[in-house]
């Protein structure tokens, strides 16, 4: 009797569950397009450093070795800017979680019988799909750089910018959780994100450049990076080279990166802290 009670309180919690991963993802979708400064924040910016960066660098810009002889700037740069705007909108997405834990939606959400799995779920899924609107509407770009991509090549692009957007909506929710202030945030995305950005590779190749081609190396975006950057190029595959790692590792460490930063936000979720309650 006590187990038949037990399944039924464990089915009648899945719906809650889904429940609530559905809800909250929604409520990001609606919060963004009634916001349309974010769209700005999160599009127009990158845009403006690839075209600007792209004209200024036009002259001086010397291809890395692994890639074709004719490459420019903004065809470097592109998949880099791709990888930003997904960055920049994790960012915006997850910085709500400040401003919900001060208007007090988010002690509503956690006093709700749902599991903190279910609520990280949720504002990740939501981030995520922001992320991969944002960035497909760019990457859609591709053909004019002459860079053709096959449907399945547009799948595998797709499917990884999802996995990639995963993880950076993860990342940003796991420094945005502990925090109280906008300002705080703000402040670590200036001296941690941002320089993390820098040194994946998107903005200038890793070459021979002594430590920093080990800072490089151990940046878990470089992988996101040299990963959208070769499944760009899935109809002339680039060669193995220094700072453009394979494929296979592209896709391992990117999904070992965003494995840790979940179970890392769904440990801080399930911390009770008298932040919590105010």
């Amino acid at each position: 009797m006590i187990v038949l009670q037990h399944e039924n309180l464990e089915a009648s919690r899945r719906p809650v569950f889904w429940l609530a991963i559905w809800s909250l993802a929604s409520r990001e979708l609606v919060r963004f397009f009634r916001q349309r400064t974010r769209v700005i924040g999160a599009l127009g910016q990158p845009l403006l450093f690839w075209f600007l960066f792209g004209a200024g660098l036009y002259g001086s810009f010397s291809p890395p070795a692994w890639a074709p002889r004719d490459m420019t700037y903004q065809e470097y740069f592109f998949p880099g800017v791709a990888v930003m705007i997904v960055l920049f909108t994790a960012i915006f997405s997850t910085i709500s979680i400040i401003e919900d834990r001060r208007e007090g939606f988010l002690q509503g959400v956690l006093a709700a019988p749902t599991s903190r799995l279910a609520i990280v779920l949720g504002k990740l899924c939501g981030g995520t799909v922001l992320a991969v609107i944002q960035a497909g509407l760019f990457l859609a770009l591709a053909p004019f750089l002459g860079l053709a991509l096959s449907p399945l090549a547009a799948v595998e692009v797709f499917l990884f910018l999802t996995l990639l957007s995963f993880a950076l909506t993860a990342l940003g929710f796991l420094i945005a959780w502990p925090l109280d202030s906008t300002q705080g945030f703000h402040a670590i995305m200036s001296i941690f994100l941002m320089p993390m950005w820098l040194l994946s590779g998107a903005f200038f190749p890793a070459g021979e450049s002594g430590w920093l081609s080990w800072v490089i190396a151990v940046n878990p975006l470089t992988y996101g990076v040299a990963g959208l950057r070769r499944l760009l190029y899935a109809g002339q595959p680039l060669p193995l080279a220094a700072g453009l790692p394979a494929l296979p590792v592209c896709i391992s460490v990117t999904v070992l990166f965003c494995l840790v930063c979940i179970v890392v936000s769904v440990w801080l979720a399930n911390r009770r802290t008298s932040r919590d309650m105010r």
